[in-house]
């Protein structure tokens, strides 16, 4: 598993931004393509996502033996609100226009963050093994690109399409691995699918409606409306008991700073200056990337269909996103 997969993760991580963010049909830009435009940090900016955003799988699995899913994330909604509203403040970052692109806001932060981090968080406490939560979440890059022809007007073509079939088939092999080895929950898969449609369908709705959001004052928008949505179900589904152990307080605050302020402000950058099926394609590394992370500190593995899997699915992506 891990020369394979370390070779996947080079080899994309290490990918200039120009060929990763720019490289897309012009009717899906989010700015035009201008070099001068384009920020010094950029280049580095795709690899540092993958790593930060494969660490989230982490952190959730070591913060949710101490709390429940909706619980763990209305408190890590509520550290990210007040550190923000601190940040916005300060600055006088600019406030929504009208209460419209407020809602517009609202609702992109529902799907990318309250509808992704229930599914990703509830698929770990039924026990479905991280490489593989990761797994099902990389098929963003495919998904997006199916949603972007028939929302935003770009046409797949015909190696597009050889690229989405090999997606497919990859997925295919590695939930037949799991099948064929220890069984997977159907639950969990739920679980897990409807955290690739949340983010998916959120990454689509703020490339098309919330183009020009602050990400300070967006941020406060979005995650206020996601731990008020969470609290509430844990409210109705949760006893929202908590054990404050050093452990969850490390990865809570992991999850909260470097995860939704940090990464997540990464991706919206990146989202403005390139194209959303471009970007998203980064998602596909992190599979590779929580492998290797879960096998060194939680023994997970793969079987050799399931890294078969990986890396046809890996070459569908390439498909999909590259010319």
């Amino acid at each position: 598993m891990k020369p394979i997969s370390l070779i996947w993760v080079v080899k994309w991580a290490l990918m200039p931004a120009d060929a990763i963010i720019t490289h897309t049909d012009h009717r899906l830009r989010l700015l035009p393509n201008n070099e001068s435009n384009k920020p010094d940090w950029l280049d580095a900016a795709p690899a540092l996502f993958v790593l930060l955003w494969s660490t989230g799988f982490i952190g959730s699995r070591y913060a949710l033996p101490f709390a429940e899913p909706f619980t763990l994330t209305a408190i890590r909604m509520v550290i990210v609100v007040s550190i923000l509203l601190g940040v916005a403040a300060a600055t006088r970052a600019p406030w929504p226009r009208d209460w419209k692109t407020g809602g517009h806001i609202a609702v992109a932060g529902l799907l990318v963050h309250a509808t992704y981090l229930s599914g990703v968080l509830y698929a770990i406490r039924l026990e479905l093994p991280l490489g593989f939560i990761a797994l099902i979440a990389g098929l963003q890059p495919l998904l997006t690109a199916f949603l972007s022809g028939m929302l935003l007007n770009d046409r797949l073509g015909r190696i597009q399409w050889l690229g989405m079939g090999l997606g497919f088939i990859g997925v295919v092999m590695v939930i037949a691995s799991k099948f064929a080895s220890d069984g997977v929950r159907v639950d969990a898969l739920a679980a897990a699918t409807v955290a690739l449609l949340g983010i998916t369908l959120g990454t689509l709705y703020q490339k098309r409606f919330c183009q020009t959001m602050d990400l300070r004052t967006g941020g406060v928008i979005q995650f206020a409306a996601t731990g008020v949505l969470l609290f509430a179900l844990s409210l109705v589904f949760e006893t929202r008991a908590v054990v404050w152990a050093t452990q969850f307080v490390f990865a809570i605050f992991w999850l909260a700073v470097v995860l939704s302020i940090g990464a997540i402000s990464l991706l919206y950058l990146m989202i403005r200056h390139g194209a959303a099926s471009s970007v998203v394609s980064l998602f596909f590394l992190t599979p590779s990337v929580t492998a290797i992370m879960a096998f060194f500190l939680f023994q997970e593995s793969l079987s050799a269909l399931a890294i078969g899997g990986l890396v046809v699915s890996a070459c569908g992506v390439a498909l999909v996103t590259r010319k």
